[in-house]
């Protein structure tokens, strides 16, 4: 039973690392598109963008709405990221190792 614990745990710790780095290269190329270096009329960027924009969107909202922007900066990313980190490090691995501990 503890490899199966193991394992979905693996696949859970790295679909959050998978949204982490999802939301800060979205960040990233709306900062690129704001400052002109890239702009969405090139085909792959403008899918890339919107694939990452329907990943973190739904994610974002919430917390846009909770906290306003900073002198025009939206820390929401930054917030979020904090979030995914934290429940990594202070819910994922204490309820695997609890799990384990209770089935033996």
């Amino acid at each position: 039973m503890a490899p199966l614990i193991y394992f979905v745990f693996f696949i859970l710790n790295a679909l959050l690392d998978l949204l982490k780095w999802a939301v800060i290269i979205s960040a990233i190329i709306s900062w690129l598109v704001a400052f002109d270096v890239i702009n969405l009329r090139n085909n792959a960027v403008y899918q890339i963008s919107r694939f990452l924009d329907a990943v973190t969107r739904p994610l974002l909202a919430p917390l846009r709405k909770v906290i306003p922007p900073l002198g025009g900066v939206d820390i929401t990313p930054i917030i979020l990221i904090l979030v995914i980190i934290g429940v990594q490090s202070f819910l994922l691995f204490p309820l695997r190792n609890t799990l384990l501990s209770i089935l033996g």
